[in-house]
């Protein structure tokens, strides 16, 4: 049997088994958002598992945008934040642990958008720098406290990154100098905008609901 034959009868059958395996995710259950139909957006102080402090403020700031272009009213960062200072809640995880009838009763939002930071900033892998934002959310309706959509998105420099010229020592260099920027400028405050972009705007597939002032609204959700 020719090498071409054993090819052809061994690999390419696994090729496609594999290829297989790849479905994209089944269609997300939107019966509650429907029902809940949102109105206004809380968006609640991120919580920060990453070692970069920045990572809150940085990811907090670039929520609102997205959310109101897919049609929400969104309650403004800075109200939000003096409102819990005023009230001495300081840290994103005691402002997350506020049971959602006292937020309610503060902000009068129908819903709260609560994000996890996974990952932000800037790290150095071998010849390599690459700048990530990982975000998860969960929007949860204020009234009910039943959870209406949950999600998940990242962003990073790996995707726009071009192969590097000039060896491995020029390699290692350019990333070393590309980590040292990144970090001082705080790079991935631009790829938290992306993430943010990914994670809340809409319409997208399994994505968040377009909200009652987009031209989108009460369409099906997209199929792919």
């Amino acid at each position: 049997m020719s090498f071409q034959r054993i090819w052809v009868c061994v690999f390419l059958p696994a090729m496609l088994a594999l290829g297989g395996c790849a479905t994209k995710l089944p269609p997300y259950n939107y019966a509650a958002f429907q029902q809940a139909k949102p109105v206004t957006l809380l968006v609640m102080p991120p919580i920060n598992e990453s070692p970069d402090i920045k990572a809150t403020p940085g990811v907090w700031a670039n929520a609102t945008r997205p959310l109101a272009e897919s049609g929400y009213y969104v309650l403004p960062v800075g109200l939000v934040d003096e409102t819990f200072r005023q009230n001495g809640v300081t840290s994103a995880n005691d402002a997350q642990e506020i049971p959602y009838s006292k937020l309610r009763d503060f902000f009068g939002a129908d819903a709260a958008v609560y994000i996890k930071i996974k990952r932000y900033g800037t790290s150095y892998v071998v010849v390599a720098s690459e700048t990530r934002v990982d975000v998860e959310c969960r929007v949860i309706d204020l009234r009910s406290g039943v959870l209406l959509w949950e999600g998940k998105a990242f962003a990073t420099s790996a995707e726009q990154q071009q192969q590097s010229q000039g060896g491995l020592i020029g390699m290692l260099v350019t990333a070393l100098v590309n980590q040292i920027v990144s970090t001082s400028a705080d790079t991935a405050f631009v790829f938290a905008s992306i993430a943010n972009d990914r994670l809340l705007g809409a319409p997208r597939y399994n994505g968040l609901l377009p909200g009652p002032r987009s031209p989108q609204y009460g369409q099906p959700p997209p199929t792919q």
